[in-house]
């Protein structure tokens, strides 16, 4: 999904609660961008990885808070990785993903993974404004599409099941964009996710 975004005057990052995240994504611009994400929100450690065994060497056997993954890495299911990761106690686990399958996303979910986006095969290069403010600012509306959105529904399915066109529910996730200040799907479930606005 793209949209316009309105860049806000500058301000410092609001930061979070202090956590471990992990970031298991092959692209390195993208892996970049979801880590300069998470150290924005306030996570202290951010392991990075670009291969199901990497990530496996990255947490050790240690819990952590938050952990974003591709579905299909070079050497492995990133939902076995997720599977293995929820045994672990890893809380939040988001599976991104270029297949919109309903049994890829149902297997996705069945293995302890807390959100499946499916992101398309574009990279995000706009830096994101996020901020507590702006998440408050969301309308109840919003919410629930963004809910919707981080459980892997299509645009379409969101719209049947809160009684909207798909177009509507384009407009509400531009509206949701411009406040967040990224139009990248993974991103605003992302800052959603970890302000609490979503689960």
């Amino acid at each position: 999904m793209s949209a316009v975004v309105e860049r806000a005057p500058a301000r410092p990052p609001v930061r979070g609660p202090r956590y471990t995240a992990l970031v298991a994504v092959q692209h390195p611009a993208a892996r970049e961008a979801a880590v300069r994400i998470l150290r924005n929100l306030g996570a202290t450690d951010v392991l990075g990885a670009t291969s199901v065994a990497q990530a496996r060497h990255s947490a050790n056997g240690r819990p952590g808070e938050l952990c974003v993954l591709e579905a299909g890495l070079t050497d492995g299911s990133g939902v076995t990785l997720a599977k293995e990761l929820d045994q672990l106690g890893w809380k939040r686990i988001v599976v991104l993903s270029t297949t919109e399958d309903p049994f890829a996303v149902r297997a996705a979910l069945g293995s302890g993974v807390r959100c499946y986006l499916t992101t398309g095969n574009r990279a995000t290069n706009q830096a994101p404004l996020n901020s507590a403010a702006s998440l408050g600012g969301m309308s109840q509306r919003e919410v629930e599409v963004l809910q919707l959105v981080a459980d892997g529904h299509s645009n379409r399915d969101v719209g049947e099941q809160l009684g909207l066109s798909a177009l509507t529910v384009k407009s509400h996730l531009a509206r949701i964009a411009r406040k967040l200040g990224t139009g990248d799907r993974a991103e605003m479930v992302m800052l959603a996710l970890r302000a609490g606005v979503i689960r």
